[in-house]
């Protein structure tokens, strides 16, 4: 699998919480969403992002067509994955959060449902317009917004799902921790049977 002097590096941590407070906890219909953007591709999709730069017939080191402050698109691909922790810390230890989704392989389109019952569906209509890069990789690639949002983050890191009453607030605990952008991405609503998407867009990726 590996030449000569090539390598894989791996790391993990563990954390604890107590029982009461694992999350999703009492998501609901009329709970908020609220999104936090990606840094960028966040190690995700690379298989495809390998195909999509040798089809563009460049290479990682060739000037990058989607950022004009990255040296190179190796660069722009190596920027580290935006972390969470600091910022939503707050809001858990306020229990103010009814649920979080991660948004990693699968997209918006298969993580999101990981943090929601079955009777709910998510109403997505405030994504915002896509990053450069996925500009880019849309493009190049072909692909539909479906596919673009079950590939890649498409500039959305983290959802926060959240009683409306509290939406202010959360809004305000994660600007004190740093998160200058929130994005208004949606709502949950009652879901009507158990067949199709559990998470249906009402904005286009621009």
């Amino acid at each position: 699998m590996y030449a000569p002097g090539d390598y894989d590096l791996a790391g993990f941590s563990v954390g604890a919480v107590h029982k009461d407070r694992v999350l999703p906890k009492n998501v609901a219909a009329g709970n908020v969403l609220l999104g936090l953007p990606s840094s960028g591709i966040h190690s995700n999709g690379f298989s495809l992002v390998r195909k999509l730069v040798e089809k563009a017939n460049l290479d990682y080191e060739s000037a990058c067509p989607w950022d004009m402050n990255a040296e190179t698109i190796g660069d722009s691909l190596l920027t580290p994955t935006k972390l969470y922790v600091k910022c939503c810390l707050p809001l858990l230890q306020k229990e103010m959060l009814t649920g979080l989704a991660h948004i990693t392989g699968g997209g918006l389109l298969e993580n999101l449902p990981r943090s929601l019952p079955s009777n709910v569906s998510a109403e997505i209509t405030g994504h915002p317009p896509l990053p450069n890069v996925f500009s880019w990789m849309k493009q190049v690639s072909g692909l539909d917004d479906h596919e673009m949002l079950r590939t890649f983050n498409c500039g959305i890191g983290m959802v926060l799902i959240v009683k409306k009453d509290v939406v202010d607030e959360a809004k305000a605990l994660l600007r004190g921790a740093g998160e200058d952008v929130i994005y208004d991405l949606g709502i949950l609503t009652e879901r009507q049977g158990s067949e199709g998407e559990q998470v249906e867009m009402k904005s286009d990726l621009a």
